[in-house]
């Protein structure tokens, strides 16, 4: 006979799908962690004899310390935290515990994962595969050159106007996130293949109407996130292999690569439009190798022979 822990188990499982309108696989991923947590509950009382009063945080602790016992990712843990949650909140509103005893559990700390990036000696061939034979392939070398060279956002990227550029200078103005505006040079590569580009499609920059979007499909209309998502992706799958690629890799290769170069990571945050310090922070992964080579050059006692004095 099933017991009352299952039974209300199974209660709340049927308010996700009737009364929230939860996807099938959404309410199989929540009823998994209940049984993760049923099966746990019946050894850590010995049977299935117990109030669902009994459960109390320390109780809630010592399942989800079992489950990283057990080898789950701490991504897997804080996801069956956030189903008891869930669950204790519906048994709280239907009177069947005085309390909810995940209230002050912190979900675990998830730890994020390493961008991709495409190795610094691999963006030369990257950036050559566009046929420059047509428009299409123009447009595709300028767009690649762009994005590695400034590091813009996607979002960015395709709201781009000719306005924003300033070949003089060498640097485009674009709007971010909140509408803050900043200023990020391009280096010659970027510029000669923008004009490439631009001179093909007839355009004379100095002359064009600011509001002219930079990057268009054949229509002429501005171009779509999602084929810029599409075409980058297809050059990045013809050199590196790996999941999630796309416009971000190129973005999250700029920034590693200025930081293996010296670069400040304060003057990288504010080319990349972060507002805080801590989200650049990702980027500052070193190759074990390159670490252990800067390591070498600059510690005194890193590598180099140390001539004995007489005294020692």
């Amino acid at each position: 006979m099933a017991n009352r822990l299952t039974i209300l188990q199974s209660n709340f499982l049927l308010f996700l799908a009737k009364e929230r309108n939860y996807a099938p696989n959404t309410i199989k991923s929540y009823q998994r962690d209940l049984s993760r947590f049923s099966d746990f509950i019946v050894n850590y009382f010995g049977s299935t004899q117990h109030e669902i009063k009994q459960i109390d945080k320390l109780t809630i602790r010592h399942f989800l310390g079992a489950e990283f016992e057990a080898g789950y990712t701490g991504r897997t843990v804080a996801r069956r935290l956030a189903t008891l949650k869930s669950f204790f909140k519906f048994l709280l509103n239907n009177g069947e515990v005085q309390t909810n005893p995940t209230l002050m559990i912190k979900t675990p700390r998830i730890p994020k994962p390493l961008p991709n990036i495409i190795p610094e000696r691999s963006i030369g061939e990257l950036l050559a595969i566009p046929q420059t034979g047509d428009l299409k392939g123009l447009m595709d070398r300028a767009l690649l050159e762009l994005f590695y060279s400034t590091g813009m956002r996607l979002s960015e990227l395709v709201n781009l106007d000719l306005g924003a550029l300033d070949f003089d200078q060498q640097t485009v103005r674009v709007t971010g996130k909140g509408d803050k505006q900043r200023i990020i040079p391009f280096g010659h590569q970027a510029k000669k293949s923008l004009e490439q580009y631009l001179r093909e499609k007839g355009i004379n920059i100095r002359y064009a109407p600011r509001n002219m979007a930079v990057f268009t499909n054949t229509k002429g209309n501005r171009i779509s996130v999602r084929t810029v998502q599409r075409r980058v992706n297809n050059y990045l799958k013809l050199l590196v292999d790996g999941s999630h690629l796309g416009p971000h890799t190129l973005r999250h290769s700029f920034a590693t690569h200025l930081l293996d170069r010296g670069a400040d990571i304060r003057s990288v945050k504010d080319l990349l439009g972060h507002s805080s310090l801590s989200t650049t922070q990702i980027y500052t992964h070193i190759q074990p190798e390159k670490m252990k080579q800067i390591h070498q050059q600059a510690h005194p006692h890193g590598g180099r022979s140390v001539k004995k004095t007489n005294g020692g």
